[in-house]
């Protein structure tokens, strides 16, 4: 079964609602490996060499984080910045993590359609993720379909919400137990939870 790790990155985790119930969902998962960024480095002293670690002992890497400015939290950044470093994610010898997946797991506040050639960014969520893309690619790992919710801050959308959560938890799971191949949620643009019931469906 694949190793995976989840990178937790919320700034304002003690008001979030989706994002927080998302991690409370996985209090369900065992051997899986959690981080949370914020809490477990505060002042973005970020300890390089336990984090290559994990990431030489996972096989999944999820990132789980709201939208900020088109971008993820600036811990997730920071974090990228100082562990992918070359010769270890990328240049000469830098191949000890190639062929390992990176899954994100976001939210936004927005509306689908805002998020579209015609909406009010102008691009779609993937391509907001692009940067993220290609970090990967170039670390020779693999990018599967991120998991998004839109429009996570109504108060009018409960049950969209809870099934977002409980798609997460499920979508985890599968992948975590390899019922679900990570190469089958590749090839899609990005992942909602009736992405993840129509998956397992045809399982």
């Amino acid at each position: 079964m694949p190793s995976m790790i989840v990178y937790y990155a919320h700034p304002g985790h003690r008001h979030s609602t989706v994002n927080a119930a998302m991690q409370s969902g996985l209090d369900a998962l065992s051997n899986l490996t959690r981080v949370d960024l914020y809490h477990e480095y505060p002042r973005h002293n970020i300890n390089i060499e336990t984090e290559q670690n994990r990431l030489l002992e996972h096989d999944i890497i999820v990132f789980q984080f709201p939208f900020f400015w088109y971008s993820t939290p600036s811990i997730l950044k920071e974090w990228q910045d100082l562990v992918l470093e070359y010769g270890f994610a990328y240049g000469p010898g830098g191949d000890k993590l190639a062929g390992k997946t990176i899954l994100a797991a976001t939210s936004t506040g927005g509306e689908v359609q805002d998020y579209s050639l015609e909406g009010k960014h102008q691009t779609d969520i993937r391509g907001l993720l692009k940067p993220l893309e290609c970090t990967a690619r170039l670390c020779q790992i693999n990018f599967a379909a991120p998991y998004v919710l839109f429009n996570a801050l109504s108060k009018d959308n409960a049950t969209e919400k809870q099934s977002h959560i409980d798609g997460y938890v499920k979508l985890l799971s599968t992948l975590q137990s390899g019922a679900l191949p990570v190469d089958q949620i590749i090839s899609n643009n990005t992942l909602g939870w009736r992405d993840v019931d129509q998956l397992m469906e045809t399982k």
